[in-house]
C-alpha cells in the first residue's frame, strides 16, 4: 500500500536521510509536501525527483526563487508560516517533523489533526506541548512516533512490556564536542569546537546542543512525556561509542538494550515503515570486532541543562516552553558571538528563575495560545538578561 507523505525540514539531516530511504523503495510513499529553510536548490531538486505535490520555503523572501526552479513543473510553490500551517493540513499517512526548534510544533498538531502518523524528530515539540500533542493525538486518532536514535529505541523496547514492569530508562549521549574536557577547560571554547561532533553528522544547532547536553535535557523531558515516566525513573549515561541507544530496566532487575550503528535511517525507517520492519541500509554490527562499550555518568556540574531538565519536570506546566525557547534564544546568541557556550545555561536558569518564582507544579498546558504566548515571554524574558550579562 503506498502511504501519503509530507517532510517539513527536508533540507536537514533528518528530512535527507528520509528522502534517501523514500528514493530506495519509491512505490511504497506519494510525497505529498515538502518543506525547507534557504536551501533553496536542494529543496528544489528533492521536490522534482520525488514528484512532490507541494513544496514550501519558510522563507517568504525566497518564494521567487523556488519558483523559477521549480518553473515547468505542476508544483504548487508556497512561502511563509502560513502556506507552511496549509501544508500540513493536507490529508496524509505520515507527517516527517524535522523542522528545528519550536516552528515544528503546530504542523505537527495538524498533522495529528488528520489522523496521521507522526514521525517526530522536532522534540522541541514534546518539551513544550507534550500533553497537547498526546490530546490531540487521541482526539484524532493520530500517532506519534519518535525518530530521533533514543527515543525510537525506547518506543522498541517498550512496546511489548507492561509500564507497570518498567523500573527505570536509561538515555545514553555521547558526550558531544567536550565531553573529555573538563569545566575549566570549557570556559573558553569556541563556535567551531562546539560544531565538531565526534561521532554523528549533524546539523549546526543540535550538535551545539549536543556539546552542552541541552539536547540531552531535551530528550529527557521528551521521554517523561512520550512514555508517561516520571523524573525518578529517568536516567542518562555517556556512551562514546554511541551504539547502545537506550536501555530499560524491569522491576525485576533485568536490563533490555537497543543496539545499532550511529544511522539515524534506523529510527526513521522504523517510523515509515510501523508496524512492520523493512530492510534499512544500515551497518549491520559485527560484535566480534567492536572493541569496548563504556558507559560513564554525567557530571552535572559540567552539563547544568541536564540539572535544569529535571527542574522542568518537577515544575511541569509552561515551563518546558519556556526552557525551549530559552534555549533557543541562548543558542542563538552563542552562535553570533555575544555570550559565551557556558553562559547559554546561565541564561536559560535565569528565565526560568524569572518565570516560575513558585516550586509547586502546574498542571499540563491543553491550550495551542497558552503554550505560543509562554514563548515569546520566555523570548523576550532570555534577550533582557543577555543584554544584562
Amino acid at each position: 500500500m503506498t502511504r501519503r507523505i509530507s517532510i517539513f525540514g527536508a533540507t536537514g539531516s533528518i528530512g535527507q536521510n528520509t528522502i534517501d530511504l523514500i528514493k530506495r523503495d519509491p512505490d511504497a510513499f506519494e510525497v505529498i509536501a515538502l518543506s525547507g529553510g534557504q536551501n533553496i536548490d536542494q529543496l528544489a531538486a528533492d521536490a522534482r525527483s520525488l514528484g512532490a505535490k507541494i513544496a514550501v520555503t519558510a522563507d517568504g523572501a525566497l518564494q521567487p526563487k523556488l519558483k523559477a526552479a521549480l518553473d515547468g513543473t505542476n508544483i504548487i510553490v508556497a512561502a511563509g508560516r502560513e502556506a507552511l500551517l496549509d501544508a500540513a493540513r493536507q490529508p496524509i499517512d505520515i507527517c516527517v517533523s524535522a523542522i528545528v526548534g519550536a516552528a515544528g510544533l503546530e504542523p505537527g498538531l495538524l498533522s495529528l489533526e488528520q489522523g496521521a502518523t507522526l514521525a517526530l524528530a522536532n522534540k522541541e515539540s514534546m518539551v513544550a506541548a507534550g500533553a497537547l500533542m498526546r490530546q490531540t493525538a487521541r482526539k484524532f486518532g493520530g500517532t506519534i512516533l519518535p525518530v530521533d536514535s533514543e527515543h525510537s529505541a525506547i518506543f522498541q523496547l517498550l512496546k511489548s512490556e507492561e509500564s507497570e514492569e518498567v523500573e527505570r530508562v536509561i538515555i545514553t549521549a555521547s558526550g558531544g564536542a567536550f565531553r573529555d574536557l573538563t569545566l575549566d577547560q570549557m570556559q573558553d571554547v569556541t563556535l567551531e569546537q562546539a560544531c565538531a561532533h565526534p561521532t554523528w553528522d549533524m546539523g549546526q544547532r543540535i550538535t551545539i546542543d549536543s556539546a552542552s547536553m541541552f539536547n540531552k535535557a531535551l530528550e529527557v523531558i521528551e521521554a517523561k512525556e512520550l512514555f508517561d515516566l516520571s523524573p525518578d525513573q529517568i536516567e542518562v549515561l555517556i556512551h562514546p561509542q554511541s551504539l547502545v541507544h537506550a536501555i530499560v530496566g524491569f522491576r525485576d532487575g533485568g536490563l533490555t538494550a537497543h543496539v545499532g550503528p550511529h544511522d539515524m535511517r534506523h529510527a526513521i525507517g522504523y517510523a515509515l515503515y510501523h508496524p512492520r520492519r523493512a530492510h534499512i541500509p544500515v551497518e549491520r554490527l559485527d560484535f566480534a570486532k567492536l572493541a569496548e562499550f563504556t558507559f560513564a555518568a554525567p557530571d552535572f556540574r559540567k552539563y547544568p541543562a541536564l540539572s535544569l531538565a529535571y527542574e522542568v519536570l518537577e515544575r511541569g506546566g509552561l515551563s518546558g516552553a519556556a526552557f525551549n525557547a530559552a534555549k533557543e534564544i541562548a543558542l542563538d546568541r552563542f552562535i553570533d558571538g555575544k555570550i559565551s557556550f557556558l553562559q547559554m545555561s546561565e541564561v536559560v536558569k535565569r528565565v526560568i528563575d524569572t518565570l516560575f518564582e513558585e516550586e509547586t507544579t502546574q498542571g499540563d498546558p491543553l491550550l495551542l495560545r497558552d503554550i505560543l504566548a509562554m514563548d515569546q515571554r520566555a523570548r523576550s524574558v532570555a534577550a533582557d538578561v543577555i543584554k544584562k550579562i
